[in-house]
């Protein structure tokens, strides 16, 4: 599905990161692996360091962060604000929506739209394409949208194909009108067929957590997860990328009359690093513009991963200059969309800690 927006912009991106930071040489005991087994892995995979939540944070904390940091600096008015959007897989609460929450516990205005998307890697695309369909409205002339995972306490650390490219984060980009925007093009599609290639089970209506799903079992690999931890089925996910983004991204290319040449950045979702480079070849887009250093240095923060690609490798540039960017998320759904469009200079694109 092709679609085009015009007359909006993104006008700021701020992310949240936890404090704790765990590097992968502290972990590698918990796996049933050999330490030169799991180095290897290491080196292969890119992973380094992830920034997980202590304790019970949870998405609201990491959002409330954010958005009280933008309050006390004066680069965002809670006046200002018509719509909250927020797009998580890890919600406080079954009900009510965590983006209610959030704007009971900030004191924002009650004449507001208040939304929850339930996404994940794609979510951060999915969550500006519904921003830019809110702008169409006379009302509403301002949208937060706001990204925030917290899934490491869903994924087993005993599980080496997960637990150490996973990353706990959270974002808030303010996206609103603006006659000088420029053309906007997006693009995308889901697959619900192949729903349980990244999945956690149980937890959910259809198969409650119980003790039972809490005990945990042994893969064939040597990984011990219960049904209430992700599981991803790595080989089904990596297929899928590299053969669905590609022509994803040249139709989005085809159907905005661009050349690949002239995009300025490809902010893709992180999976991992070897994930990513693999693409970066297929598309033969340079490394340079396409960066994978979020995982090894943040973690995997589901589609979070994208605005933290945004902020640490481009956020002083985008407060001095106007780049083309393509942004692109992939994963469970399955679900993968893209967006071509111009941003900057921003009011602000940094980012910060949660302690």
């Amino acid at each position: 599905m092709n679609l085009r927006f015009s007359n909006k912009a993104i006008s700021g991106i701020l992310t949240v990161v936890p404090a704790r930071e765990v590097a992968f040489e502290q972990e590698m005991a918990n796996y049933n692996f050999s330490p030169a087994k799991c180095l290897k892995l290491k080196l292969a995979m890119g992973y380094g360091k992830h920034r997980i939540v202590a304790g019970d944070a949870c998405a609201s904390d990491l959002c409330v962060r954010g958005l009280t940091a933008l309050f006390d600096r004066g680069l965002l008015k809670k006046d200002e604000i018509d719509a909250l959007i927020l797009v998580t897989q890890s919600p406080d609460h079954f009900m009510p929506p965590t983006s209610n929450i959030i704007q009971g516990r900030l004191g924002l205005k009650r004449d507001l739209l208040c939304l929850d998307i339930c996404q994940g890697c794609a979510g951060f695309v999915i969550g500006l394409v519904e921003a830019f369909m809110l702008l169409e409205q006379e009302a509403i002339r301002k949208v937060v949208l706001l990204n925030a995972d917290v899934l490491s306490r869903r994924v087993s650390p005993r599980d080496r194909n997960s637990f150490p490219l996973i990353g706990d984060a959270a974002s808030v980009t303010i996206v609103e009108k603006d006659p000088s925007g420029g053309p906007i093009h997006a693009n995308l599609k889901m697959d619900g067929s192949q729903a349980d290639a990244l999945m956690i089970p149980a937890g959910g209506f259809r198969c409650p957590s119980s003790p039972e799903t809490a005990r945990l079992e042994e893969d064939e690999n040597g990984n011990f997860r219960a049904k209430d931890h992700l599981v991803m089925k790595g080989d089904a996910v990596f297929n899928f990328v590299q053969t669905e983004v590609p022509p994803m991204i040249a139709g989005l290319m085809n159907a905005a009359g661009a050349d690949p040449g002239s995009v300025d950045y490809f902010m893709f979702h992180q999976p991992n690093r070897f994930m990513l480079r693999k693409l970066a070849d297929k598309m033969q887009v340079g490394y340079e513009k396409m960066p994978s250093n979020i995982v090894e240095n943040f973690g995997n923060s589901s589609g979070v991963t994208i605005p933290l690609a945004v902020t640490f490798n481009a956020g002083e540039r985008l407060l001095r200059e106007r780049l083309k960017i393509c942004l692109a998320g992939f994963g469970v759904g399955l679900t993968w969309a893209s967006i071509l469009m111009n941003v900057g200079p921003l009011a602000f694109c940094e980012m910060i800690e949660y302690d």
